[in-house]
């Protein structure tokens, strides 16, 4: 089934309003069997109804974003009722949900709000619990003289959208959609480029018949994606772990940082940061996390060399001899962070961002990540030419897979360990 999605808005064609729709969509649907053919964007006016006109006798559904609101350039429920011959009538439930609405609100009636209340005849009003533009569904053929898909008219806002989808258009779905199934695992791994990947598994998994097999590079990460049937997605997803393992920090989907909260919390134990070239993103994206005040004790963000010596009592000596950016100063602030906060953990990052400090011997782009645990202090030496806020993506990836691997690494050797109750002489 042909499925298209069109977005209505100059705002997103001026760049004022990032698209949230297409992702959104395209990953709800995908669990009834369903993807997005194709994605249009259009600035209001006459243009919505070009598309439409071209669209509608084109596609088995069609899901609009936009134009449902009170206000004059709000024009896609006309259009469309206007294009498959349906008269608009107010719906007086609809309309008197919306005075009630705006008067719990506070908010001044005007006439132009009503016209939220007008309904295509024979279309399906989807409830919006999240505004005041209601959603509408008018099935295939509503107009049996005007060919057209199921079509879904949606509010613009994602937080409007969103949970109208979810709670209305979904159920609808599955109603009318006769598409085999398929599945989806994504498998997120970071620290690793995409060719090492692909080398790893893309011809065993190809191998595969009915397996759609891609990559999604991002900084620090590389994301794996296989859609198939069930039977088929089981034996690629036996490949993917044998073949690549514990270098694999999620497949549902979460960022690396929800990861580490969740095994921190798991294990009771905690961390710290200090951090230079990162100016504070890796204790930013942690404390995004839900719950990491459990296992978050401290972010450090010592930036010029005063603060890593007074705030951290680096000792003066290691940025003299070796340089802030160094493994003896990247070990320093790590242990630092540690010991100051009284954490489990101590994470640290110091390199160079670029575009200028560089030099022969440390170029822009060279970075130390160290980790201090109880047990060992780690530091690796490594290398992003980048733009900056790449760099310290790619920088907070690693840092924060360093860590993964030790809390993984340390699990698994707990795990294998022999129990001194089997292995000792009970004989007498």
């Amino acid at each position: 089934m042909r499925a298209v999605v069109l977005n209505t808005g100059t705002e997103l064609l001026l760049g004022d309003v990032r698209d949230a729709h297409l992702s959104f969509i395209a990953h709800e649907i995908l669990s009834l069997g369903l993807r997005i053919d194709e994605q249009r964007t259009v600035p209001d006016g006459p243009l919505i109804r070009s598309a439409l006109e071209e669209l509608l006798p084109q596609t088995a559904i069609l899901f609009v974003t936009g134009g449902l609101g009170p206000t004059t350039d709000d024009i896609t429920r006309d259009m469309v009722a206007d294009l498959l011959g349906l008269k608009l009538q107010q719906d007086p439930e609809l309309l008197a949900s919306l005075q009630l609405r705006l008067k719990t609100r506070h908010v001044r009636w005007t006439s132009r709000i009503a016209r939220q209340a007008d309904v295509p005849a024979g279309a399906r009003i989807l409830p919006n619990e999240n505004g005041s533009a209601p959603g509408l569904y008018l099935n295939a053929n509503i107009n049996s003289r005007i060919p057209s898909p199921h079509l879904f008219l949606l509010p613009g806002p994602p937080r409007e959208l969103q949970p109208m989808f979810r709670s209305h258009v979904m159920s609808i779905l599955r109603s009318v959609v006769q598409v085999p199934r398929s599945d989806r695992r994504i498998y997120k791994i970071a620290g690793v480029g995409e060719s090492i990947v692909e080398e790893a598994v893309g011809e065993k998994i190809l191998a595969i018949p009915g397996i759609e097999l891609g990559y999604c590079a991002r900084p620090g990460e590389v994301d794996l994606r296989i859609i198939g049937e069930p039977g088929a997605i089981a034996r690629a997803d036996s490949i993917v772990q044998k073949e690549l393992g514990s270098r694999i920090f999620t497949a549902r989907g979460e960022a690396l940082e929800e990861v580490l909260v969740k095994l921190l919390t798991e294990r009771k134990q905690t961390i710290s940061v200090a951090e230079s070239c990162t100016g504070g993103l890796l204790a930013n994206r942690l404390t995004n996390v839900s719950g990491s005040s459990a296992i978050f004790i401290a972010g450090y963000v010592a930036y010029a060399n005063q603060a890593k010596i007074g705030m951290l009592g680096l000792d003066s000596k290691v940025i003299e001899k070796h340089g802030a950016v160094s493994e003896a100063a990247a070990r320093a602030l790590a242990e630092a962070a540690r010991g100051h906060s009284g954490s489990t953990y101590g994470l640290s990052t110091t390199g160079i961002a670029g575009p200028t400090g560089g030099s022969a011997e440390k170029p822009v782009g060279t970075v130390f990540v160290g980790l201090a645990a109880p047990d060992e202090t780690v530091v690796k030496k490594l290398f992003f030419p980048s733009d900056r806020e790449t760099f310290k993506q790619i920088v907070a990836q690693a840092a924060f897979e360093l860590l993964r691997r030790k809390l993984v690494d340390d699990q698994s050797s707990k795990s294998q360990a022999p129990n001194p109750r089997e292995t000792s002489n009970h004989n007498t």
